[in-house]
Formats: structure tokens, C-alpha cells, sequence
């Protein structure tokens, strides 16, 4: 694989903060078996990769999640009464994780 260093050029799309982030350009050529060594550029593990219309790859970052967690997450209900609880922390009420038997 060849990597080759291009100019800093400003990433599309603004953030809320009205700044243009920059990112690093590096020329990727792919192996004879269509492969390529991502190992100085990838910041991530897992990716999930899309193709445009136009060829163009779009790589996002990615994380696998349980079907239970999903479940959970899909849950609005859920979801806010977890979002009030983290914000208002003194709503919290210890559990007991000792393993011994309680005492009724």
C-alpha cells in the first residue's frame, strides 16, 4: 500500500460552532486482492461502509449492539425516565449487590 500526504483541505459541513473542521487526505491504493492496510488512518474498530452512486466510499464508525439493548433503546419511555435520572442524580436509590440474604 502507498499512502501519500495531500494538503489539508476543510471537511464538508459546518458544526454548531460556525468553525469548518479540517481532516487529513491520504492516498490509498488497494492490494492486488482489493484489500487495504487502514492501520495509520482508522481510529475505530468496526466500521460500516456505503457505497455512493458515484463510487465514492463512505466509511462510519460502528458499534454492535445486543438485540436486547436495541430493544431497550427503542423504548422512548425508557429512554426518558434513564435521560430524568441522569440528571437528577439524587432520584437514585442504592442496591444491595453483596449477595447476602436480605433480612425482611
Amino acid at each position: 500500500m502507498t499512502q501519500l500526504q495531500v494538503d489539508r483541505v476543510p471537511k464538508a459541513g459546518c458544526w454548531a460552532s460556525g468553525t469548518v473542521p479540517e481532516m487529513t487526505v491520504q492516498y490509498v491504493e488497494l492490494q492486488d486482492r482489493k484489500r487495504a492496510n487502514l492501520a495509520r488512518i482508522a481510529k475505530h474498530d468496526a466500521y460500516l461502509v456505503r457505497e455512493e452512486p458515484d463510487g465514492t466510499l463512505i466509511w462510519e464508525p460502528a458499534t454492535v449492539i445486543t438485540q436486547a439493548e436495541r430493544r431497550l433503546l427503542q423504548d422512548a419511555a425508557l429512554v426518558a425516565q434513564v435521560s430524568r435520572t441522569r440528571t437528577q442524580p439524587d432520584t437514585l436509590r442504592r442496591r444491595d449487590r453483596s449477595g447476602a440474604p436480605r433480612a425482611d
